[in-house]
């Protein structure tokens, strides 16, 4: 690739007049390139029987052809036709019977074997001695085939016919990518005529497994007929006949156009050797079926293709590297340096990763290594040619406004006008190790990896306390791993390891572990690093203890369960001690008549908490013709309140019926209380206002046991009773009661009432009674006395307390 500008003509500077002279030889390379565009699929087909026949790359293949037409004076056409027609006039394979391709006896399960669907370790090792051995035969054959193929039918033939026995492919479906997203079936074999016609046309839709491989770039496995047709729309009637399937886009030169179905009648997962035969199979279809795209003709199109050949090997590498192409001034000086290709693992400062640098310059990624003995290097190294390697030296980089100083040794080799150059970052290796430690302790998690092809596995310290195992045991295998588990949890986990180890998905998921000390909750998060035919090489993650929070959630869900059960319990017990009070004390539509007075009655439940309290009142006639009027108020609230109310009530009226005097009364319900109570320092409390009144002579006796005065509205004046001595019921044995006598007047209001009727925690209790007081003699004077207690209630928003209120009324001589 060309800097940005470079001179020309007598006066150029040695250098430059290198630099043209390798930009001839590359145009010259590649001349050829421009009188084969049309015939793209006859080289792609070549190199495939190449890729085949030898086990070389595409890359290396393509080499192969371009060195043969060399040596022999041919075109690389010329080459390719001549290549083909070799492999056309070879006697077929496939005389005798199929050699399987999966010969390592460590990847073969037996019906014996007790490890669970995914637990399998021989599944997924990939065998790099003699596994591609084993699959060059079938390889040849297919790109044998493919040189003859005219068509997409002709190509899913030949496929079914290679893999048929081999591998158990029963079928082949080819669809092709249409323009407005849609998929045509181009190639069929072992499918009948009716599924076809079905399945010819296929709609832009979702969970189509066919449409998903190329729009993802990936192979997809549907090993699992249950699952995946939950997932995906299943071809096939029924949809089971084929019980494990495999959709693999073919590779082209840009996005994927085409996508090969390989189906099977035989259940269970595609081995790994059998999954990298699948994908080798599709690239050899790339010629027919990839649809390659059109070759640039210049000398700038072929450094562009040795860059693009640069970016795969770095691609492919596991530390720091990255291109530089030269920038040189009019001079011909080199002013700086474009990263034309970066590893993924290359980093700048402003923390710029890997492709993400590719088109800056090294001045503004490092912008403090010019002038410096690096700077110099380089230089030296692009003139002579000489390789760089250079003493570890002491960088200093900005980050966050805070100065950092790293050691690093730098490496620098020149390729064509370019540089390659890689390096190591050396004083990180101890603080970051701490840092990680520190990480993995803090967050109670610990990484793990494991190489496939070396079958090597390797757990961090945090790991083994997580698993609660000694590290002298070393990392726990894939099969291990069961017996440790919840056998609930297998399954999903199961097939959480499949989509990682099998078609390289990253997976996030949850299991339970069984450990010496109990079980935990455990998560795995892991990828996998795939190889150039896409199968996972390598495996890295992390597993956490997620013991804490999920106890934690389970704690909480258990207070909430517990929560929940409380609230049941106090709706089931509110709404029987409601039934109970309406059933005991029943609150009258309206006024009463008794005794010559007229009585008002008005019940009002607090506004929160069960609403079922022990406020109740009383209004009987007695065996004389006098009336009975009481109204009391048992503290608490629920069923333990009513239960003491209604046992006050009813002996209440049945001392009073048989004629005994009311402070007797009060004595023999504060007895009852105390010798009824399981624990007397806990037991059941009340406080009451009871009256006897006789209509013959208006006279109201009356006592009071800790309860509040009585009010009287007599003319204009509001006043409350004086009280008779009256200690609170339940309080004490030695508790004393008298009481008091007064005679009512025509035209008399007395109220009896609880405290919810005037007590407010924020001020004091006179000031509720002056209140109570003053609201009573206003609505008589407004000419509401009719349904006085029913109004006071209504009149106290957002009571706290339960209000029961009985109004006495005197009527007057003319009423």
């Amino acid at each position: 690739m060309k800097g940005d500008a470079a001179p020309s003509g007598e006066g150029a500077a040695p250098e430059v007049l290198v630099l043209a002279k390798v930009v001839a030889r590359l145009r010259s390379e590649f001349a050829d390139l421009e009188g084969i565009v049309a015939s793209t699929a006859v080289v792609e087909r070549a190199k495939g029987v190449l890729m085949a026949r030898e086990g070389v790359s595409a890359d290396a293949a393509y080499q192969v052809l371009l060195d043969h037409a060399g040596e022999r004076g041919r075109t690389l056409l010329e080459e390719s036709w001549i290549t083909l027609g070799q492999v056309a006039s070879r006697p077929p394979h496939g005389t005798g019977r199929p050699t399987s391709p999966r010969t390592a006896p460590e990847t073969v399960r037996t019906q014996k074997d007790p490890v669970p669907s995914g637990f399998s370790r021989g599944l997924y090792l990939v065998d790099r001695s003699d596994a591609g051995a084993a699959l060059r035969p079938l390889l040849a054959r297919i790109a044998e085939g493919l040189a003859t193929a005219h068509d997409g039918n002709d190509i899913s033939e030949l496929l079914r016919t290679v893999l048929g026995r081999a591998v158990g492919v029963d079928a082949v479906m080819i669809y092709s990518l249409t323009s407005a997203g849609s998929l045509e079936l181009t190639g069929r074999a072992g499918i009948d005529e009716a599924l076809a016609e079905q399945w010819g046309h296929v709609p832009p839709l979702t969970g189509v497994a066919a449409l998903e491989a190329i729009a993802g770039r990936r192979a997809l496995w549907l090993e699992d007929p249950a699952e995946d047709a939950r997932r995906y729309l299943l071809i096939g009637n029924p949809p089971d006949r084929w019980p494990s399937r495999a959709w693999l886009p073919v590779p082209g030169d840009g996005p994927p156009k085409a996508a090969i179905g390989f189906l099977r009648t035989q259940p269970g997962p595609f081995p790994a050797d059998i999954r990298a035969l699948l994908r080798r199979a599709a690239q050899l279809c790339t010629g027919p079926l990839g649809w390659p795209g059109q070759a640039r003709d210049s000398g700038e199109a072929a450094d562009a293709a040795g860059v693009e050949s640069v970016q795969r090997i770095l691609d492919a590498l596991d530390g720091p590297a990255v291109l530089l192409t030269p920038l040189r001034s009019e001079e011909g000086e080199v002013e700086d340096y474009r990263i034309d290709a970066a590893a993924p693992e290359s980093v700048d400062v402003a923390g710029r990763r890997g492709k993400e640098l590719v088109g800056r310059r090294i001045l503004e990624t490092y912008p403090t290594v010019a002038g410096t003995p690096l700077w110099d290097g380089y230089l030296d190294t692009l003139t002579t040619g000489t390789r760089y390697a250079g003493e570890p030296f002491t960088y200093e980089e900005v980050a966050s406004g805070v100065p950092r100083q790293s050691v690093y040794s730098v490496r620098a080799s020149r390729l064509a006008d370019h540089l390659v150059v890689s390096w190591v970052r050396h004083d990180t290796s101890e603080r970051e190790e701490r840092r990680l430690a520190d990480l993995q302790r803090l967050g109670n998690l610990g990484w793990a990896g494991w190489n496939l092809a070396t079958d090597t596995i390797t757990w961090s310290d945090q790991v083994y306390t997580i698993f609660d195992r000694d590290p002298r045991e070393g990392p726990m295998t894939l099969e291990e791993l069961p017996r440790h588990i919840l056998s609930d949890d297998l399954p999903k986990l199961g097939l959480a390891v499949q989509r990682l180890l099998g078609e390289g998905e990253p997976i996030d998921q949850p299991f339970r572990l069984t450990t010496a000390i109990g079980v935990r909750y455990v998560r795995i998060v892991a990828e996998a690093r795939t190889d150039a035919d896409g199968t996972p090489v390598e495996v890295h993650g992390f597993f956490q203890d997620l013991s804490a929070q999920r106890g934690a959630e389970l704690a909480l869900l258990e207070s909430e369960r517990a929560v929940l059960l409380q609230r049941g319990m106090l709706q089931a017990e509110r709404a029987l001690a409601a039934r109970l009070q309406d059933t005991l004390l029943p609150i009258p539509e309206q006024f009463l008549q008794l005794a010559g007075l007229r009585v008002d009655v008005a019940y009002i439940p607090a506004d929160s908490g069960i609403n079922v309290s022990g406020d109740w009142y009383s209004a009987i006639e007695l065996p004389d013709k006098s009336a009975l009027f009481v109204v009391g108020d048992v503290a608490g609230h629920g069923l333990a309140a009513v239960g003491t109310m209604a046992q006050l009530r009813f002996t209440t009226k049945g001392m009073t019926v048989t004629g005994s005097p009311l402070p007797d009364v009060l004595r023999r319900l504060n007895t009852l209380l105390l010798h009824t109570a399981p624990d007397p320092s806990t037991g059941a409390t009340a406080t009451m206002v009871m009256g006897r009144y006789q209509p013959w002579d208006r006279r109201l006796t009356w006592v009071r046991a800790g309860h509040l005065p009585p009010l009287l509205i007599r003319g204009d004046r509001a006043e409350f009773l004086e009280q008779p001595q009256g200690t609170l019921l339940g309080a004490a044995f030695d508790a004393s009661y008298a009481q008091a006598v007064i005679d009512l007047m025509p035209g008399d209001h007395l109220l009896l009432y609880t405290d919810g009727l005037v007590e407010d925690p924020s001020e004091d209790i006179d000031v509720g009674l002056d209140r109570l007081a003053a609201t009573t003699l206003r609505l008589i004077r407004e000419g509401r006395g009719d349904t006085l207690a029913r109004t006071l209630a209504s009149m106290r928003p957002g009571n706290r307390d339960d209000i029961c209120v009985l109004e006495l009324h005197v009527p007057n001589d003319d009423q």
